[in-house]
């Protein structure tokens, strides 16, 4: 493990070194949110959404936000120019803080905040022209995936089963409808259209959930954000998965069946082309 420099609660620290109480919620119970920021060319992508998500997260949850957008970007500048790495991956968490143990809210406590980063590691040129495999599971997890939550059990559970069964990812259904992913949101194209769940308590909305949506109306694609059932996943001409890590890449095939010709679609081809060009206008 690098020994990078990490910010922990006002601090700038060698990972080695930075330590938590015990008795911090985050560590007990998973009490706690964070977020995921890709940084390219030293700039971070998208972080004004990211910071939006991470506000929402807290307050549903009832954790105040510890820090301004502006006082956030600060600190992500900070750690990012210790590490001096061009392309990181910058991880916040941010728990309700230390208190006995006890499982109703404390009062009058600290929230913890954690920023550290890692080199960004994308996903391979294999990867992109060859598509990646993927596997299916009910969906087991709690009733509020919109919040990004550090209590991730369930999809630790559903990375591991695609670990298992030699996948990228777990594709999750729910009473037979698409959700998403271990850690990715889910997109199928039909004919030309692109469909993705709606963004309700089910998914978490991906900050690329948003950015498709974008990229879809420059490139004059249909997108459609509805219900998905299974049959409909299993036959579309063309399957994505979206998030701050694999970017975008194609699935050629799951449970061993395959997805549409077998190898990336053309409306992969021209997201992923956009999407280079986004980074590069950084």
């Amino acid at each position: 493990m690098n020994d990078e420099i990490v910010y922990l609660n006002g601090e700038l620290t060698p990972l080695s070194e930075a330590r938590i109480p015990v008795l911090d919620r985050g560590f007990i119970f998973g009490d706690g949110v964070y977020e995921v920021v890709p940084i390219y060319g030293g700039k971070p992508f998208r972080l004004q959404q990211h910071l939006a998500r991470l506000a929402r997260s807290q307050e549903t949850i009832g954790i105040p936000n510890p820090h301004t957008d502006a006082e956030w970007m600060a600190l992500i500048g900070r750690v990012v120019k210790a590490n001096g790495l061009s392309d990181q991956m910058v991880y916040i968490q941010v728990t309700r803080g230390v208190a006995r143990r006890t499982h109703a809210f404390p009062k009058a406590v600290t929230p913890t905040v954690l920023i550290m980063t890692n080199p960004m590691v994308p996903p391979s040129t294999e990867m992109r022209e060859k598509g990646v495999a993927c596997v299916t599971a009910e969906d087991k997890r709690w009733l509020h995936c919109q919040v990004k939550s550090t209590s991730l059990l369930g999809n630790v559970l559903a990375a591991q089963n695609a670990v298992e069964h030699g996948a990228t990812e777990t594709i999750q259904f729910r009473d037979g409808f698409l959700t998403e992913a271990s850690a990715s949101n889910v997109w199928i194209v039909s004919k030309g259209r692109v469909s993705a769940p709606p963004k309700d308590n089910l998914i978490l909305e991906g900050i690329r959930y948003g950015w498709m949506e974008e990229l879809c109306a420059a490139l004059d694609i249909s997108l459609e954000a509805r219900r998905i059932a299974k049959d409909e996943v299993l036959d579309a001409d063309e399957v994505l998965l979206t998030s701050a890590s694999k970017e975008i890449l194609p699935v050629v095939s799951i449970d061993g069946r395959t997805v549409g010709a077998g190898v990336p679609g053309p409306v992969f081809k021209k997201l992923f082309a956009a999407y280079e060009a986004a980074k590069a206008a950084l």
